[in-house]
């Protein structure tokens, strides 16, 4: 079968797509993939910078949607069902073969570009709002990287579930368009988002971002605000002078959705429970940057690298 591979690590630029034996289905769901999303973490994965390093060469590819081609038994999927599915590694290619419990229903009223960008964004999103940020109904949001893939989602999540204003962090104002058009009550441009937002106060911080603007964010938190580190796309990783933290009642909280869900897989489908109904009714409907063919998966992962995303990539079989 065709597949994409890693099989250096000399970034995006080398990665290419091939030939490939067939995933084996035993004891696993094997699926016909239509749509695979494409993250920041096949970008690092191609420079060997990803925390897990599969063995050279490797096909990558952690979330897809597609349809079932067999399954065990005692799973509760047949053939043909429609499926989104979190598969680690193996999504890029025109079958993948996933674990019963990463694999989930998708709504009949979801395209499967759409239920290819669902489960790593909104599932972060979820985790990082709900469960890590304890999210209040009507509380205040800061989304960072609001024109990305995790922040569309973080914006559309706070508002799913109650949040009140829900402000974006981006670095133009094309992206800012992004963002409101995903659901953001506003948006401020990042250079100088301090000084921009004076007077104002968030109980949550979604920062997918990292580097300097870190600090500028503990300084905006309410008392009782919570800043969720879920990632540092710009590179540096900032530090916590935690006297800060004591004097403004104030909590930096970490966010690591893939351990958590990786040991758990139960926790991952009751995200995915929670995230369907409004999946299925439009509330949450995820912004699709591109959709590529997989044979030019150089240029989708390269659209990640150069920061032009704004909301997911898709590559298809």
């Amino acid at each position: 079968m065709r597949a994409v591979q890693i099989t250096s690590l000399a970034g995006p630029e080398a990665v290419s797509v091939g030939e490939v034996d067939a995933p084996s289905g035993t004891g696993k769901v094997l699926i016909q993939v239509k749509a695979a999303g494409v993250s920041f973490p096949e970008v690092l994965q191609s420079r060997g910078q990803y925390q897990t390093k599969p063995a050279l060469p490797f096909v990558p590819g952690a979330e897809l949607a597609g349809v079932v081609v067999e399954a065990p038994a005692e799973s509760v999927f047949s053939p043909g069902d429609r499926v989104a599915a979190l598969s680690a590694v193996g999504a890029f290619a025109e079958q993948a073969a996933v674990d019963p419990r990463y694999v989930f229903p998708l709504p009949d009223p979801v395209s499967f570009e759409t239920g290819a960008a669902v489960i790593l964004n909104y599932g972060t999103a979820y985790f990082a709002l709900l469960r890590r940020g304890r999210l209040q109904a009507g509380e205040s949001v800061l989304v960072h990287g609001a024109a990305g893939g995790i922040g569309t989602a973080a914006i559309q999540v706070a508002k799913a579930f109650g949040a009140g204003r829900v402000t974006a962090v981006v670095s133009t104002a094309a992206k800012g368009e992004v963002a409101t058009a995903a659901g953001a009550d506003d948006y401020v441009l990042a250079d100088g988002f301090r000084d921009r937002l004076a007077g104002a106060t968030f109980d949550v911080v979604v920062d997918p971002v990292g580097g300097d603007r870190f600090t500028d964010s503990l300084r905006l938190l309410a008392e009782d605000g919570r800043l969720l580190v879920i990632g540092f796309t710009a590179g540096a990783i900032p530090e916590v002078r935690v006297n800060r933290l004591l004097l403004s009642n104030t909590s930096v909280v970490g966010v690591g959705w893939g351990p958590s869900v990786l040991a758990r897989p139960d926790r991952l489908r009751r995200q995915w429970d929670a995230l369907a109904p409004h999946l299925a009714t439009g509330a949450l409907e995820p912004v699709v940057s591109s959709v590529r063919p997989m044979e030019r998966i150089v240029e989708a992962l390269l659209e990640i690298d150069e920061r032009r995303a704004t909301g997911k990539v898709i590559v298809t079989p």
